[in-house]
Parts: C-alpha cells; sequence; structure tokens
C-alpha cells in the first residue's frame, strides 16, 4: 500500500485525493484499486480501456430501474470511481431488483448508445424486430474477429440469415438488462457492477444467468425472482442460440480454449 497523497493524473477536482491505493482483485478488462480519500470515504479506482462514461450510463440506468450498484463518483476519461460498497448476502432481495429491472420496457431493441461487452464495443442500433438485432448486433458483429475459425464463422453466418429468425419470437418485451450478469458481477450478494445494458428479450439475460458456471446464482436468488415474473417453460429450447453471443464473446477474449463449447452448441442445434 503506498501511503501519502497521491495526485493522480486526471483525478477529478471535485473529489478528494486518494491518500492510501492498493490493487484490488477482480477486474479482467480494466485496472482496479481500492483507494481511501482525504475525507475517509473508500472508492473503487477503474482504469478502463474504453470512455469511463460509458459504465457510469449503464449503472445510472440499473439504479434507476431500482437494482443495487455503488454510487458513481465520478467518470473521468479511462477512470471510474465508484462508491466501495461491502455486507451481507441479500440473494432474494437481489433476485427481485432484477425482475423489476426486467420489467422496465423500452421503446424498441437497443440503446441510445453503443456500449461494451468486455473489451470490445457492443453495437445498439435501434430495432423493431428481436430476431435481427439479435443476429446482427450479438451474433454477425463477432464474427470478423479472426479468434472465430473460418468454418464455424460460415456455420455461423449462415444461422443468422435465417434458422436464428425462425427459433427467436419476432416481438417480446424489450426489457432492460443487464448484458452480462453472473455472480462475477455482483459484490458481497447483493450489488451488481459490470453493465453491458440494452434493451432486450430478457431471455438473453436469462440464458446466461442459467447457464452452466462454477459459481452459479443460489435457488434463493430464482426464487425470489419467479415471485415477480416466472421464467418461461421453454426457455430451453431458445437458450442455446441465446447462448451464441456469449460464446462468441469467450472466444473473442480468451482464444481457442473457448472454440470447442461453441462448436458443440453450433452441433446440438444442426446447424
Amino acid at each position: 500500500m503506498t501511503s501519502g497523497p497521491l495526485p493522480l493524473d486526471g483525478w477529478p477536482a471535485e473529489l478528494p485525493q486518494p491518500v492510501d491505493v492498493a490493487p484490488l482483485g477482480g477486474g479482467w478488462v480494466g485496472r482496479t484499486r481500492l483507494a481511501t480519500l482525504a475525507d475517509g470515504r473508500r472508492a473503487v479506482i477503474k482504469d478502463c480501456p474504453y470512455p469511463a462514461a460509458i459504465e457510469a450510463d449503464g449503472l445510472a440506468a440499473l439504479t434507476r430501474a431500482g437494482v443495487p450498484t455503488p454510487a458513481v463518483l465520478a467518470a473521468s476519461g479511462t477512470r471510474l470511481m465508484l462508491e466501495h460498497v461491502s455486507g451481507n448476502p441479500d440473494w432474494a432481495g437481489l433476485g427481485t431488483a432484477i425482475a423489476r429491472m426486467h420489467r422496465v420496457a423500452g421503446p424498441r431493441y437497443g440503446w441510445h448508445r453503443d456500449n461494451r461487452a468486455g473489451r470490445f464495443t457492443q453495437p445498439n442500433a435501434w430495432a423493431d424486430h428481436w430476431p435481427s438485432f439479435f443476429a446482427e448486433h450479438r451474433v454477425r458483429t463477432h464474427l470478423s474477429d479472426p479468434e472465430v475459425p473460418a468454418e464455424l464463422r460460415l456455420r455461423l453466418e449462415r444461422a443468422c440469415d435465417g434458422p436464428i429468425q425462425a427459433l427467436l419470437p419476432d416481438a417480446p418485451v424489450p426489457s432492460l438488462t443487464h448484458g452480462d450478469l453472473w455472480t462475477g458481477n455482483t459484490v458481497d450478494g447483493r450489488w451488481v457492477i459490470d453493465p453491458e445494458v440494452s434493451f432486450a428479450d430478457r431471455e438473453l439475460d436469462l440464458a446466461y444467468m442459467l447457464g452452466p458456471s462454477r459459481n452459479p446464482l443460489p435457488e434463493e436468488f430464482w426464487e425470489a425472482y419467479c415471485d415477480v415474473w416466472p421464467i418461461p417453460d421453454d426457455l430451453a429450447e431458445r437458450s442455446p442460440v441465446l447462448g451464441l453471443h456469449h460464446r462468441l464473446l469467450h472466444v473473442r477474449h480468451f482464444g481457442a480454449r473457448c472454440v470447442p463449447a461453441l462448436a458443440a452448441d453450433l452441433d446440438a442445434l444442426g446447424w
């Protein structure tokens, strides 16, 4: 830990200077540190590889929807400063909040700006047709990345040209979605971080949240969620399709070790 006044480059004038800074775990895409400010508050400093205002915008949307999030203290350049939060888990409360978030409906599918999915731009141009939005902005957008093998790229291009549209509903509710919700993007089982927001079919969130995980969301989360908005009985039929977005993100972020899971899903779909 470093002690004493620490005038960091680009530090926002409205915040007291940090007097102690130490590394903080997590933050694969952005570097995170825990700071003690001169007024005694603790804050998380996140240095992002993109404008911090993008993430602040997503957190503001979640907050407006009633999702518990750390307060944004400042967003300056590529540096995001957040309230440091900690406490006892409240998985039931979080499940209720996420279901209510999904009840927040938008005018169309998309968002008022492109934002980020990890290291990559997430395109969010407005659309009226859910299958087309998903095919273009959550599948095809990934296919120019050289990490996606050519054979799988061709199979996915064919899927975008028809099979995806045949399996997804035309006009589900355009729900406010987090975009990357799993236990790793929660703090102490009661706050939510790292949004990749858009208005989308809530099943895009659900398919990822219910997918294979070493740290699944606990039963009390799901019980509370379903008290507000039950999960469709036939979601499992669409989950492999909706999961293609995150399969492709994993391939782009982590490379060849994630290709077999993507190929297996395409084989199971018969594409």
